[in-house]
């Protein structure tokens, strides 16, 4: 069925999200029209606002609607320890954690050359001017374990042995909590790869 020129615009713009396919975005878009509207008006006015004033923490590269980020400008965070991640998102999941008190580097993705992603695009020039302030002791490489995550860690790593840095990588592997019948094969051979001392 044909849809209407505003409304098949509005579902492939929905198609644009992370997961949404085509029914999905149909589905949402028809909510948003039929019984939804003032919760469709206040969505696109966030969405407004968002663009607007939201953009890239200076030192981090964080989402922020300041020149730093909150993180960036607490006196509290120890400014010697550096986490590279990949997203935004992965800042939001660590802080959740609560196990860290350092500042984070974003990414805001991986090496990834076939798409066109190379040093310039995750930031590589403004890592290595953090790097050479003075202030970093040790860069904790956070990078999914992807092939492309683990590229892009390895790069940075050498980046930051240049440098008499320490460099170290996220543990991974066997979650607590889980059995090891339904962990997959490569998750467990990176578990026992990087086993660690009893004590």
């Amino acid at each position: 069925m044909q849809h209407a020129a505003p409304l098949a615009r509005l579902i492939d713009a929905l198609r644009a999200l992370p997961g949404v396919g085509p029914k999905t975005a149909q589905r949402m878009a028809f909510h948003l029209l039929q019984g939804g509207r003032g919760g469709a008006r206040t969505l696109a006015d966030a969405l407004i606002s968002g663009l607007d004033s939201i953009s890239r923490c200076k030192r981090c590269r964080m989402l922020t609607d300041s020149e730093l980020c909150s993180i960036c400008s607490s006196n509290s965070r120890d400014a010697s320890l550096l986490c590279v991640v990949e997203s935004p998102a992965d800042v939001v999941a660590v802080e959740q954690s609560g196990s860290f008190r350092g500042r984070y580097f974003v990414l805001h993705g991986h090496l990834s050359p076939l798409d066109g992603i190379g040093p310039e695009q995750i930031g590589a020039r403004e890592f290595e001017a953090l790097l050479d302030s003075g202030e970093v002791r040790e860069v904790i490489l956070a990078t999914n374990p992807t092939v492309e995550g683990e590229a892009t860690a390895h790069f940075l790593g050498e980046r930051t042995a240049q440098r008499n840095i320490q460099a170290s990588r996220i543990a991974h592997g066997i979650p607590i909590g889980g059995e090891l019948e339904y962990v997959d094969g490569g998750t467990l051979a990176h578990a026992l790869a990087g086993r660690v001392a009893q004590r």
